[in-house]
């Protein structure tokens, strides 16, 4: 079987070391190389085209997001993961607009950091929620579901309480039209009713 090439970008060699041993039991996720910093690591990338990029947040000379830009255009097909210990949101936020694949915290253990690895190389966004704000989770999650903005407001008000000619005056629209929005809410949801649909958007973050 083929093995995993990962190249871990850290300007602090005890995370570089520390991470090759934590992926050490599982043989099949090999670190390749370890670059110190963001030119280096574009270059290595251009070199070894790996699979995964495992990418320090912050770097001395250049900005996660340009890293990530820059590894993008020299290596198509290596996903990128953010691995930091500092919650950053607005950094956070970029290198994910940027292209990253997943962003995972420093005290991640070494299953858990195998165990993420393995789902980003599955095609998942994997993101450790605490690096992320409240807003930016609900804007993925909203994302994946499929839910518009004005659906997800429609949605937010009904469980607020509020009737559909109630949520119809709030928001300037039509009571056809609210109507319209929350049987689009529950579809893609995939609830049998109101009830069900806030339920479920509740558990997702959404409200």
């Amino acid at each position: 079987m083929t093995s995993t090439q990962i190249l871990v970008v850290d300007d602090h060699p005890v995370v570089r070391d520390g991470v090759k041993l934590l992926l050490r039991p599982d043989t099949g996720l090999v670190v390749t190389a370890s670059p110190e910093s963001g030119r280096a690591a574009i270059e290595r990338s251009r070199e070894l085209r790996p699979d995964i990029v495992l990418l320090d947040l912050r770097l001395a000379d250049m900005s996660a997001a340009e890293v990530i830009t820059r590894i993008r255009l020299v290596s198509t097909t290596t996903r990128i993961v953010v691995f930091t210990a500092h919650i950053d949101y607005p950094a956070m936020k970029r290198a994910l607009d940027a292209g990253a694949c997943g962003g995972l915290l420093k005290d991640i253990g070494g299953s858990g950091l195998s165990a993420a690895l393995r789902r980003i190389l599955r095609g998942e966004r994997v993101v450790d929620p605490r690096i992320v704000s409240d807003e930016a989770r609900c804007s993925n999650a909203l994302s994946c579901l499929g839910l518009t903005r004005r659906e997800h407001e429609v949605l937010r008000r009904a469980a607020e309480g509020k009737t559909n000619p109630e949520i119809a005056e709030s928001t300037g629209l039509t009571r056809n039209t609210v109507k319209t929005y929350l049987q689009c809410a529950l579809h893609k949801l995939g609830a049998r009713n109101r009830v069900e649909a806030i339920t479920k958007a509740a558990r997702l973050g959404l409200l």
